[in-house]
């Protein structure tokens, strides 16, 4: 087994195939490690995220190294069946790439049973392995933009299951009315780790069992996920949005541990932003908030309400119910009368600003957060004009902060930003002239960028030594991936769990929220930094909060 640098709290461990993977997964889920957070296995990687405060690096590989993973993983008892049509736009195309015919596709698609063997890529996208042997299926050239939900397909030696829309290059040989992913669950992916799955071929099938499968497992796909949790204690006041900008969401510190469920973290983009608005009106840490990028935001107090505003260097205006205009500042808390205006304006260093409320916002969360992933289409829906945001009741003994020191250094168009960068795990896909390239040239942020991602683009493209197809493996916030333009794209917070092309590098931990604050059309410079024990990295941010 190989051990990859990925940042200073993560890294990857590469073994020779996917039998070896999934019994490192099983050991170290039976016999978990202490300072372990977050495990996502892949076909042949599983990228482990850690407590550097719980235990070091080299503690950590000594432990992994004594694992064994020449036994078997156990498969799980539950067996899944899933009705499929199989009328899907490849089946054809897939019987003649194995030279049989598109029958002999399906008796043989649903006459192996598979196990799922990892998650990723979306909520509720299973990885299946064990099908025919004959089963090594590449995927499609070009990439279709939008492929439905519930589509059944197949690439390498993998069958897979769309839980929703979305764009995919894999070969689509059916489609199932059964839902992968519905928060009206228990548990919202149908298919876990470990367990078993048979295709149905629904054309074989009667109408009584027909309406078994799609009655007990057909629940309507869900586009917009609702919330899930109690319902949250009301307070008397509120903010009602006027404006929402350019893009408003709920943030809090996002929701880890849902790799099983191929659900990334998600979360504020500056977290530490986020924290020091909740100190500032006497909330917990991660308590959800306003995040809303680029200015726009107008909110109306209902009732008397206190609230703060962190992260870009916005001017903030409060207009009162007579007509009144004041400057307010940031990062101290705002006391706001009944029909009070608060507007954050366009910021003039960052990107995104946060708000948080005495109290907090009575939303509830959906997998134990309140943030909204983007990309998986998991929590609440982006605010608009006539909101309203209940208030929960201060509890007894919140203390609202004190002014807090806004950060000094915060990203603008007029200067370059540099990121310090962890080099890994896939350098050596790369020439020795690109990964020179990557710390000398310029990168600058192009307007395809959001909280999935910044898309950089530089003079010129990187350039791969390794030319071969990367199987899917777990990827970092703060991974640089290299797409074929040559062009990164490095990753934010609401990333893939999942990616199939090679990562050169990930910024380091202590710089991830400046990466959050970068505007669009901003230049970045990549400065590798030589790995090192990740309890260095916690001194270093706790003694330089301005890099934060």
């Amino acid at each position: 087994m190989r051990f990859l640098p990925i940042n200073l709290n993560a890294l990857l461990v590469e073994l020779d195939n996917l039998e070896q993977t999934l019994a490192l997964l099983a050991s170290l889920k039976n016999e978990p490690i202490a300072g372990v957070e977050e495990l996502v296995p892949a076909a042949r990687t599983i990228l482990i995220s850690w407590r550097p405060t719980a235990c070091s690096r080299a503690d950590l590989v000594r432990e992994i190294s004594q694992r064994d993973v020449s036994a078997r993983a156990q498969r799980g008892g539950t067996l899944i069946e899933i009705p499929v049509h199989y009328n899907g736009e490849d089946l054809a195309d897939v019987a003649q790439l194995l030279g049989i015919t598109p029958e002999e596709v399906i008796r043989r698609h649903t006459g192996s049973e598979y196990t799922v063997a990892f998650t990723g890529f979306a909520p509720g996208f299973a990885y299946l392995s064990g099908g025919h042997p004959s089963f090594n299926v590449p995927r499609r050239s070009t990439p279709r933009t939008r492929i439905p939900a519930g589509a059944v397909g197949l690439a390498g030696t993998f069958s897979g299951v769309y839980p929703q829309a979305s764009p995919g290059g894999w070969q689509i040989i059916g489609v199932t009315p059964t839902a992968m992913w519905d928060l009206a669950r228990d548990v919202p992916a149908l298919l876990q780790p470990g367990y078993r799955v048979r295709f149905v071929n629904i054309a074989t099938i009667s109408i009584a069992e027909e309406a078994v499968f799609t009655g007990a497992r057909g629940q309507k796909q869900l586009d917009t996920l609702p919330p899930q949790g109690p319902t949250p204690d009301l307070g008397s006041a509120a903010l009602e949005i006027q404006s929402p900008g350019l893009q408003t969401l709920f943030q809090d510190l996002g929701r880890s541990g849902q790799a099983g469920q191929g659900v990334s973290a998600s979360g504020a983009m500056d977290q530490a932003a986020l924290k020091a608005a909740n100190r500032l009106v006497g909330n917990a840490s991660n308590s959800a908030c306003l995040e809303t990028a680029s200015g726009g935001l107008r909110l109306r107090s209902r009732g008397d309400t206190v609230v703060a505003v962190t992260g870009a260097d916005a001017p903030l205006t409060v207009t009162s119910a007579n007509g009144t205009h004041w400057q307010a500042e940031r990062y101290q808390p705002v006391a706001l009368a009944d029909g009070d205006t608060l507007a954050i304006g366009q910021p003039q260093a960052g990107i995104r600003t946060y708000l948080a409320v005495r109290g907090g916002f009575a939303v509830p969360p959906v997998l134990g957060s309140c943030s909204t992933d983007t990309l998986a289409h998991v929590g609440p829906p982006p605010l608009a004009v006539g909101d309203v945001l209940p208030i929960r009741p201060v509890h007894h003994g919140a203390v609202v902060g004190l002014r807090e020191e806004p950060p000094a250094d915060l990203p603008t168009t007029q200067e370059v930003v540099t990121l310090d960068v962890v080099l890994g795990p896939r350098t050596d896909w790369f020439t020795a002239e690109s990964i020179e390239r990557l710390r000398s040239q310029l990168w600058q942020v192009t307007p395809q960028s959001n909280r999935v991602g910044l898309r950089l683009a530089g003079e010129v493209a990187l350039e791969r030594a390794v030319p071969d197809e990367l199987p899917s493996e777990g990827t970092a916030w703060g991974a640089i991936q290299v797409p074929p333009s040559g062009q990164p794209v490095l990753f934010l917070a609401d990333h893939p769990l999942t990616g199939g092309y090679p990562v050169i590098g990930c910024v380091a931990t202590y710089h991830l929220n400046r990466a959050g604050q970068i505007p669009v059309n901003a230049w970045v410079r990549f400065n590798p930094i030589r790995d090192f024990e990740p309890s260095t990295a916690v001194a270093r941010d706790t003694a330089s909060p301005t890099e934060h």
